[in-house]
C-alpha cells in the first residue's frame, strides 16, 4: 500500500511539475510574441534602435528567431560588428538555413570581407545548388575580379532557371562579350531587349559588338 501511496503521490508530483513547467513556458512565449510584434512596428516607423532593444531584454543565445532578428535589426543602424556575431550564432544554429546565411552576407560585404561572403555563397550552392540568387551574386563577384570564364558558368545557371530574367541574361551577355565570343553576345543582348525595350546597358553592347 505504501508503494501505492507513494507511486501516486509521485505522479501529482509529475503532473504539478508539468503544469508549472507549461505555464511558464507559455508566459515566456507571450512575452517573445508581444516582443517580436512592438519590434516589427518600431521597425515601420525606422526606429531600429527600440526594435533591438525590445528583442534584447528577452534575448535568448540558443533561439535562432531572436538572432536571425537582431542580425537584421543591427545590420539596419550600421552596426556590423554586432549584426555580423548575430547571423554567425544563427549559422551555428542552423546550418542548413540558407536565409541565415543571406542575411550574414550583409554585414560582411560592408565591412568589406569579401573572402567570407563568398564562403557563404558557396556554403548555400552546397546545400541548394540551383539556387538562383546566389548563383547571380558568384557571378557578379567574379565578374567584378575580371574572371569573366568563372562568372559566365554561374549566369549561365541563372539563365537556364530563368531565360526571360533581364539581370541574369544581360550579364551573361556581358561575360560572353568580355570572353570574345561576339556572335553569342549579340543574340544575348538582343534577348535583353525583349526583356526590357530600350534598355540602356544592352544597346551599349551591340553598339560594341557590331
Amino acid at each position: 500500500m505504501e508503494i501505492i501511496k507513494f507511486a501516486k503521490s509521485g505522479l501529482a508530483l509529475i503532473f504539478f511539475l508539468f503544469a508549472f513547467n507549461f505555464q511558464t513556458f507559455s508566459q515566456g512565449f507571450a512575452a517573445l510574441e508581444k516582443a517580436f510584434s512592438e519590434s516589427y512596428e518600431l521597425e515601420k516607423s525606422g526606429e531600429y534602435a527600440q526594435a533591438l532593444e525590445k528583442l534584447k531584454k528577452l534575448y535568448m543565445e540558443d533561439s535562432y528567431e531572436m538572432n536571425l532578428r537582431l542580425g537584421w535589426l543591427s545590420y539596419s543602424l550600421g552596426s556590423f560588428t554586432e549584426s555580423s556575431a548575430y547571423y554567425e550564432r544563427a549559422v551555428r544554429l542552423s546550418p542548413y538555413a540558407i536565409e541565415a546565411r543571406f542575411g550574414y552576407v550583409y554585414p560582411l560585404a560592408a565591412m568589406g570581407n569579401w573572402a567570407i561572403v563568398k564562403q557563404q555563397y558557396e556554403k548555400i550552392l552546397d546545400i541548394d545548388p540551383r539556387n538562383t540568387l546566389a548563383n547571380y551574386r558568384m557571378g557578379m563577384i567574379f565578374y567584378g575580379g575580371e574572371d569573366y570564364g568563372t562568372a559566365l558558368k554561374y549566369f549561365e545557371k541563372v539563365v537556364n532557371l530563368y531565360p526571360f530574367d533581364y539581370d541574369g541574361v544581360i550579364m551573361y551577355a556581358w561575360s560572353h562579350f568580355k570572353l570574345g565570343k561576339l556572335r553569342e553576345a549579340e543574340l544575348l543582348f538582343h534577348k535583353a531587349l525583349l526583356i526590357r525595350p530600350n534598355d540602356e546597358s544592352a544597346n551599349e553592347g551591340l553598339s560594341l559588338v557590331k
